[in-house]
């Protein structure tokens, strides 16, 4: 019989911006989150990469996993993720070299292989690869920058070579799948806004699966939303920031709005089964209820641990869901 308080769960945040506030106030709100993490017992935080979007405050993404280290003392933190075609390979490695060196046994390096933003912004980072397909070369290319060095290698990560740093592969499809499973690699899905390729990814990587040194055998990270709080109602409001955001997205921008008592009232049905398929791995409510819901995600996906997005308008109504989640899930 499965234990669900056995399958670990970690947090992912995209420091949103609430629409008519400073980035200041997310980048806060980020620190006070993982603080709040740490003490009600999450086993990672993680940060992702987003650029241009007056939305989403995580664009620098190693100098905010550097602030949240400095500001937690156990937990660890980690890139949900970086965009390895938006970098050079050798500054990743120097990048993350240095913070594993600060907090050793601490920091996680997820990649993944999307711009996280707009054509025009995808220019502006010099993209030479728009399409990501260069993807597998510059990941070996960091993986060889981070293993054991020698003075006779001309180029060198230093801090970098030899660390402590777990590398996790992020993906949307089965692409990164084949990808994590072939380097032997630990593999997060993106289930919280591409759940479509869900099941059939996770049935590559672990099919597919190659033990390496690095991991013996398949780990599957499945991300979710979720935003919990006292009443089923109170959730579904909650939730129904989310949902604009999404919508504002698609209308051609992104914005971080107020609960609405109604989203069918803001957005047309076409719109709204867009959005919903898009966030069909999302659950809310009271926390037996979304404790039902993600124990039913673990059934359906045998994930070895899961990833949760929780994002409210109010932030503690934010810290409330994750607060409610955790002590749930351990009951």
């Amino acid at each position: 019989m499965t234990r669900y308080s056995d399958t670990p769960l970690s947090v992912l945040d995209l420091s949103p911006i609430r629409e008519g506030r400073p980035a200041a106030e997310a980048l806060e709100n980020t620190v006070a989150l993982a603080r709040a993490a740490e003490a009600y017992g999450y086993r990672r935080f993680w940060i992702s990469e987003h650029h241009n979007t007056a939305a989403m405050a995580s664009s620098a993404t190693s100098i905010i996993i550097g602030r949240v280290a400095a500001a937690t003392d156990r937990i660890r933190v980690g890139s949900g993720g970086v965009m390895l075609p938006n970098h050079a390979p050798y500054v990743v490695a120097e990048q993350f070299g240095t913070l594993a060196t600060y907090h050793p046994g601490r920091i996680d390096l997820g990649l993944g292989r999307a711009p996280g933003t707009d054509t025009w912004t995808t220019r502006a980072l010099r993209r030479e690869h728009p399409s990501g397909a260069d993807f597998p070369e510059q990941l070996a290319e960091l993986r060889g920058y981070l293993a054991p060095g020698s003075p006779q290698r001309k180029v060198r990560a230093i801090p970098g070579e030899g660390v402590d740093l777990p590398v996790y592969v992020l993906g949307s499809s089965s692409f990164g799948a084949a990808l994590a499973a072939r380097e032997g690699l630990p593999f997060v899905f993106a289930s919280h806004f591409a759940p479509e390729q869900l099941g059939t990814a996770l049935d590559l990587y672990r099919t597919s699966f190659r033990p390496s040194a690095a991991l013996a055998r398949p780990y599957a990270v499945v991300a979710a939303n979720a935003v919990v709080a006292d009443t089923d109602e109170e959730a579904v409001r909650i939730f129904s920031t989310m949902q604009q955001k999404f919508l504002t997205h698609f209308r051609g921008g992104m914005q971080f709005l107020p609960p609405v008592d109604d989203i069918d009232a803001v957005w047309a049905p076409q719109e709204a089964r867009t959005v919903n398929a898009m966030l069909a791995e999302s659950f809310t409510g009271a926390p037996d209820t979304v404790r039902r819901g993600l124990e039913g995600l673990v059934d359906r996906t045998d994930a070895d641990e899961l990833m949760v997005v929780s994002e409210a308008w109010d932030f503690d109504a934010r810290l409330r869901s994750y607060q409610l989640l955790a002590e749930t899930w351990k009951s």
